[in-house]
């Protein structure tokens, strides 16, 4: 175990990050649900906006926790050929996932937001959070979904990851961030004490605290 929860992942990155502290035109997005308490954590302590970029994995049909690909919106769509072909996924399942996962993706996108407008990402230095990368499907439809809108930098950023992965990622961003690269990750989930689900409230509640800089709103 590295980390007792994801509050305590979010500590150890935003140390990592301290060099953002303040910076301008930065933004944290917190890739739902679970990137968005790390994310938080480190909005609080280097005093930079929290908003999130709504990605969804694309899961094989019947081991849906193993990805196939991944979705953002606009239409972004990631697919992993290899493990479609080694699985011999015909188009028909593909697309039902797709479907599937596009709803999800505009109900999350509904409940989330409300009447909150997106962030205009426009010329702004983005850093992508999430609390581990695995395959890094869902991470690479992020930092395209970032540069389609139009970001001067893309950081990102996780507690910790498969090293191979990060490996792969590291030349499509400008900068990435994972204080452990592991080269035999196993489950995310495995290097936490407590890893439950964050709920669409939890994802909510910290949208509302952080989003206008990084300090809680009571407190300012």
């Amino acid at each position: 175990m590295l980390f007792t929860d994801r509050v305590h992942a979010g500590q150890h990155l935003a140390a990592a990050l301290s060099y953002l502290a303040g910076q301008p035109d930065t933004i944290l997005l917190g890739l739902p649900r679970g990137g968005v308490p790390v994310a938080a954590e480190v909005a609080k302590a280097l005093g930079l906006p929290l908003d999130i970029l709504l990605v969804r994995k694309l899961g094989v049909p019947g081991h849906e926790e193993y990805a196939m690909g991944a979705i953002a919106g606009g239409d972004l769509i990631f697919l992993n050929q290899q493990v479609l072909r080694q699985l011999r996924l015909g188009q028909s399942q593909v697309d039902a996932v797709i479907e599937r996962e596009r709803a999800e993706l505009h109900r999350r996108e509904q409940r989330y937001r409300g009447d909150y407008p997106a962030p205009d990402l426009k010329d702004r230095n983005v850093v992508l959070i999430d609390d581990g990368l695995a395959t890094g499907a869902t991470m690479r439809v992020a930092i395209r979904a970032a540069n389609q809108a139009g970001a001067r930098s893309v950081v990102v950023a996780v507690p910790l990851g498969a090293s191979d992965t990060c490996a792969e990622l590291a030349p499509l961003v400008d900068r990435l961030e994972c204080p452990y690269p592991l080269d035999d990750l196993g489950g995310v989930g495995a290097w936490y004490g407590d890893f439950s689900q964050t709920t669409d409230e939890q994802v909510i509640e910290l949208l509302e605290q952080y989003r206008r800089g990084g300090a809680r709103e009571e407190d300012e």
